[in-house]
Formats: C-alpha cells, sequence, structure tokens
C-alpha cells in the first residue's frame, strides 16, 4: 500500500521538463466493446458476452503506432463521451536526482487521478487482490489510484506504465469525456 504521508518529493509527470527527465512519451488510443465467446459455465441461452480492444495492459503489448502526446496533453479530454475507454502508455525511466532531490533508496509511488476511473498497469500487471483495498483498479468516481512501482529506487530503474481511462459512471452514460487530473510519481524517504 502507498503511504499517506505526505511525499519527499513529487514529480510531475504532466509537465514537460519533468516527464522527459524520466523518459515519459506518453502514447494514447481508444479501446472498443467488442463481442466475445461467453465463458465456461455460462448459462445455455447465453451466446454473446462483451470484451474490450485492445489489451493494452498485457506486458509485450506493441504501442509503436499510436500517437503520441505532449505531456501536458493528458489533461486533454478525449472520446465522445457516453460510455468510453482510452488506454494511455508510456515508459518511465528513474534518474539519479530531478532536480535536487537524489532518487536512490526512494520509495516510488505512482499517483493518477482519471476523469472519472482508472485502472493502473504496471510492467504488465494490475496488481490487484481481491478482499482488499486494489490501488490499481477503480477507486471511485474522480479518486485518485495510487500504485507503489518499487519499495526502493535507483538510477535507471525502468517502468512500463499503462493506465486504462473510464468513461462514468457507465450505467449513466455520461456527456463528459475521459481525461488526466494529475499523474505524477511520488518519492518517500
Amino acid at each position: 500500500m502507498p503511504p499517506s504521508l505526505p511525499a519527499t518529493f513529487v514529480a510531475d509527470i504532466m509537465a514537460t521538463p519533468t516527464a522527459a527527465q524520466m523518459g515519459v512519451q506518453w502514447k494514447t488510443m481508444d479501446a472498443k466493446i467488442v463481442e466475445a465467446k461467453p465463458v465456461q459455465g455460462a448459462l445455455p441461452e447465453i451466446k454473446t458476452a462483451y470484451d474490450i480492444a485492445p489489451h493494452a495492459g498485457e506486458a509485450g503489448f506493441d504501442d509503436s503506432s499510436w500517437p503520441a502526446i505532449k505531456a501536458e496533453d493528458l489533461a486533454v479530454r478525449r472520446s465522445g463521451g457516453h460510455v468510453a475507454f482510452v488506454w494511455y502508455r508510456t515508459n518511465l525511466t528513474i534518474p539519479a536526482k530531478i532536480g535536487d532531490f537524489d532518487t536512490t533508496g526512494a520509495k516510488a509511488v505512482l499517483t493518477v487521478l482519471v476523469d472519472d476511473y482508472a485502472e493502473i498497469w504496471v510492467n504488465g500487471q494490475m496488481p490487484r487482490q481481491s478482499g482488499y483495498p486494489s490501488p490499481a483498479t477503480i477507486q471511485g468516481l474522480n479518486m485518485p489510484n495510487r500504485v507503489v512501482l518499487a519499495d526502493s529506487v535507483k538510477a535507471g530503474d525502468k517502468f512500463q506504465v499503462a493506465v486504462f481511462g473510464i468513461n462514468g459512471p457507465i450505467s449513466v452514460a455520461p456527456a463528459n469525456m475521459v481525461w488526466f487530473r494529475e499523474a505524477r510519481i511520488e518519492f518517500y524517504k
């Protein structure tokens, strides 16, 4: 679980200077709802189920054809509103220093706040456990997701991050869009 205390240092990865220092290059793509075969054990009358495409959180996913966006453009409203899903992906590398802050040995926490919901994948995994708080999964309407990247980082540590932005509440089909309110790395020493 991420710490509840104030961070020692915060790196805003929605700002080009900090994003560039960490090698962050955001890419984005809409996700679509697609028909799928029902899972084993579904009632016999169920002939169709639904999934999303692409599954861009998985390890090894190729986003090379996706459009790149500036760090500041995470705040741009995307999708056509209603029931909508948008993938955001980046790689980031921990530098030895950010400004005067020495990152060595710090706990690094990715914090994102997506309007309206988000699911977070780190290095091809969505950290979650049934029956326990799971900061990588939906936290609530316009609530931040806070995922520990590592308990102790060093210069050169690399992370692949995929954020699945969801417009919501889904059953109300809102007339707004998907966008980031914040994206940062919090460091704790």
